[in-house]
């Protein structure tokens, strides 16, 4: 191992130990941090010394590549997070990413079901049959119905239900732990679906204990994983027939996009999501406009109908 490579180590160890940040965290500012490094390799840059300049000709090699400007900025914040260490323990006088500035990202509306959008969505599993009916039935409604994040739904253990599963309290973003509930629909679903879970863990060979009580399992008994959700969710996006980009983060868009159509306070829906700002959940109110504009567009296109007799 060089000295590069063990300075990088050695701030990886310190996030874990003395910071305490998840896995998922660490596993991202390790690949941030290495493409960093296999830039300032290529460049004959030593990364612990390198200038404001060479900095910032990483991040417009990212740009240049046409790399998401939510990825640049994760990368930047991740390099920002790491010069900090340096400068904090003495390894270094300065931090070259403090004149430097997050790339501006276009805050597009989120992709929303409409509530009748939703309940067709939720039925396609046991209409189509195309996977795993009870299973899925009850990974969309469970997924909806509580707003989880993608991330939040794989890590979903029957040991965090309370007594009637009605809810659970989860562990969401930065270790923030919220109650979360779950409606009628989802609970009947998931009644369905665990005498099937409880099968297909049994004649895979396995034991309740391997799962760790994941709720949501793939066909071989073993917990489903992120790229599994987004796939189970992308075949019945393809035969939705709904003509829109759907995924996994579509259920959840949709959740808090209902609740703040039904009049409920921002804030109870910032709580709900688990949102630490409430600049984020105040896209909603936007998400709210524009479905209001859409209702009035075809309000006002049948009262022109009825007028004109006709679209002429």
């Amino acid at each position: 191992m060089d000295g590069r490579t063990e300075v990088i180590q050695n701030y990886l160890a310190y996030l874990e130990s003395v910071r305490g940040v998840s896995a998922r965290t660490l596993a991202a500012y390790r690949d941030d941090l290495s493409l960093f490094v296999n830039y300032s390799n290529n460049h004959k840059i030593d990364p612990v010394k390198a200038s404001p300049y060479q900095v910032q000709s990483f991040i417009a090699e990212l740009s240049a590549e046409r790399a998401a400007p939510s990825s640049v900025n994760r990368r930047l914040s991740s390099i920002r997070g790491f010069y900090r260490w340096l400068v904090r323990f003495g390894k270094r006088a300065d931090n070259p990413c403090d004149a430097l500035r997050n790339i501006k990202a276009p805050q597009g509306l989120p992709s929303v079901l409409w509530e009748d959008e939703m309940a067709v969505f939720a039925e396609l599993p046991e209409k189509n049959k195309i996977l795993w009916p009870q299973r899925d039935k009850a990974l969309i409604l469970v997924m909806y119905s509580a707003g989880l994040r993608i991330s939040e739904l794989v890590s979903l253990c029957i040991k965090m239900f309370t007594g009637d599963r009605e809810g659970a309290r989860i562990t969401g973003k930065g270790g923030k732990e919220r109650m979360v509930f779950f409606s009628g629909e989802a609970r009947d679903a998931i009644g369905d679906y665990l005498p099937q879970r409880a099968a297909k863990i049994r004649d895979a060979g396995l034991k309740a204990a391997d799962m760790h009580g994941a709720l949501f399992i793939s066909e071989k008994g073993r917990p489903l994983s992120v790229p599994g959700v987004r796939w189970i969710i992308g075949q019945y996006a393809q035969v939705s027939g709904l003509g829109k980009n759907i995924h996994p983060h579509s259920l959840r868009h949709s959740f808090a996009t209902h609740l703040v159509n039904a009049g409920c306070d921002v804030r109870i829906v910032q709580e709900m999501l688990g949102h630490a700002s409430l600049s984020t959940t105040q896209r909603y109110a936007h998400v709210n406009i524009e479905g209001l504009k859409k209702v009035y567009a075809r309000a006002h296109l049948r009262e022109h109908i009825s007028h004109s007799g006709g679209i002429q």
